[in-house]
């Protein structure tokens, strides 16, 4: 599989150095690496690209190594924002570096012995005891202050993007980024470095180094960065980040994220983030047209990324938990939904709370829904939609008026799901 033709027709090249193309073509290993911010124990989606490129290019033949910035993290990227981040330590950051290659290792062969498995490395190892005169004499004399300053990601913190400017920290962040491609094409032979397009400036002033340092050619390949059909940001909801680590984001409202993507998101995002054909996507768009409604592109795209992230088990999980707000007979699915999943399901509906010990001795249905709770105006209003076949508790019709809820009802020991009509949910806590 040719790596270059693999990523442009999945539409994953922004930029490529002359050469890189050649290089790759060869008919050897190459080894690349690709850096990966460690300021949260997590990667979020919007990282995704990124990994795929690295398991890409490993499915390729070739050797990945995934830099968790340590140390640059300790300073923070001015690439593409406006103010400065906050600075970590050191046990924050081997933490987040050990959690990221867990993470990693869902789609990177880190542990076989064929020559291109792949390596984490961290900035911070070979960055900590470089002395500030050592960094100065070995690197800052190499790059021009000119050279430095007609990068964007300086120019725009310059020109009044930055309240504050931009500090003297942040300013160095492309020498270091730099010197880290330096060291790995030094001790790795790493060649060439992979990033998304707001990485050019950093990825290049490191390509320059190696070239007047050492005299060596080293190459760049960035990726285009994901957007929505509609100009918004990808991976961004009401409630932040997708992250990749269940804690964050359950793997019910990851697989939703995917389902509800655009028509014209779920193509793009299906080469993107996938591992199906040119024909199995064609395919698909095939398939959608003839029934959008089916929604199969946005289906397929859920059901692959959620695999290769969280696995089949929580896949299926995912699956039973979407059909529960649109069947009738979910009772047993309903039952099966640990209690994340059951908050994601049914978040933003109203909630009640009883007490258990009025609850342990059993509460009549209508008094449970019209006097302990406001599910109801009254009784009367209760008796009318239980006549009228329209409620519902844990997903099971209530038929019988004098039905009494007991602790045997709670789903997960903790709650019980109302529901009044076909749309109208209620989520009753016992406390």
């Amino acid at each position: 599989m040719n790596f270059v033709e693999e990523l442009r027709w999945r539409g994953m090249i922004h930029s490529m150095i002359p050469g890189t193309e050649e290089l790759l073509s060869k008919g050897g290993m190459v080894t690349a690496y690709l850096g990966i911010d460690p300021t949260a124990d997590s990667l979020h989606i919007g990282h995704l690209c990124g990994v795929m490129i690295l398991r890409h290019f490993q499915r390729c033949g070739h050797k990945p190594l995934a830099l968790v910035g340590g140390a640059t993290g300790m300073i923070g990227d001015p690439s593409g924002k406006s103010a400065e981040r906050n600075l970590l330590n050191e046990e924050t950051l081997r933490h987040n570096q050990e959690a990221i290659k867990a993470q990693l290792s869902r789609f990177l062969d880190f542990d076989s012995d064929a020559p291109n498995h792949a390596e984490m490395v961290n900035n911070y190892d070979w960055m900590k005891e470089f002395s500030f005169l050592d960094f100065a004499r070995e690197v800052g004399k190499h790059i021009t202050v000119n050279y430095m300053m007609a990068k964007d990601s300086v120019k725009k913190r310059l020109n009044g993007e930055a309240r504050d400017g931009l500090s003297f920290t942040e300013f160095t962040y492309q020498l270091l980024q730099g010197y880290d491609f330096l060291h790995l094409f030094r001790e790795k032979n790493c060649r060439l470095q992979m990033g998304g397009s707001d990485q050019w400036g950093n990825i290049t002033t490191g390509t320059e180094l190696i070239r007047r340092t050492v005299g060596g050619e080293a190459y760049a390949l960035t990726c285009p960065l994901i957007t929505k059909a509609d100009g918004g940001k990808f991976g961004k909801t009401e409630s932040g980040n997708v992250w990749l680590d269940a804690r964050y984001t359950s793997p019910y409202k990851f697989y939703q994220f995917w389902l509800n993507v655009s028509d014209d998101d779920a193509e793009k995002y299906l080469k993107i983030f996938t591992f199906l054909s040119r024909e199995e996507i064609a395919s698909l768009r095939e398939e959608h047209d003839k029934d959008p409604g089916l929604r199969p592109m946005q289906k397929r795209l859920a059901e692959e990324v959620t695999v290769m992230v969280h696995g089949e088990e929580a896949l299926e999980a995912a699956r039973r938990a979407s059909t529960i707000l649109f069947s009738n007979k979910a009772g047993e699915a309903l039952r099966s939904l640990d209690e994340q999943t059951l908050l994601d399901v049914f978040d933003g509906v109203p909630r009640f709370t009883v007490s258990r010990e009025k609850l342990a001795g059993g509460i009549p249905v209508i008094d449970l829904l019209a006097v302990e709770t406001q599910v109801f105006g009254g009784k009367g209003e209760a008796r009318k939609m239980i006549q009228q076949g329209g409620l519902s508790i844990n997903k099971e019709k209530v038929t019988d008026q004098s039905l009494t809820i007991d602790p045997s009802f709670l789903l997960g020991d903790k709650y019980i799901l109302a529901q009044r009509g076909k749309k109208n949910y209620y989520l009753i806590i016992c406390e």
